[in-house]
């Protein structure tokens, strides 16, 4: 199964709308699930106009589901606001 395909898999259509990115049942991350396919068909527009969608996950514990791309938490490899206003106030010609 391709995260990006079209077609949902059949898993998808008992999945459980959560609000923090972990299993409901055993509270694994999306790093143990088994399977993950992203609705990228049907984008909703939140603040400021930005895209979102919908990721679900088949854990490994056979629970399905899903939460808003939006609320992903920040990824401890991107910049922070913090990180980007630092390299501002090197830059000589801002």
């Amino acid at each position: 199964m391709e995260a990006f395909s079209p077609t949902p898999p059949q898993w998808t259509e008992s999945s459980i709308h959560v609000f923090q990115f972990c299993c409901p049942k055993c509270g694994a991350g999306t790093i143990d699930a088994q399977a993950v396919w992203i609705n990228r068909r049907s984008p909703v527009y939140g603040e400021n106009s930005r895209r979102k969608w919908q990721e679900f996950y088949h854990c490994k514990c056979g629970c399905s589901w899903w939460a808003w791309s939006s609320d992903r938490p920040p990824s401890k490899y991107a910049p922070s606001d913090q990180d980007e206003d630092e390299c501002n106030d090197l830059d000589p010609f801002s």
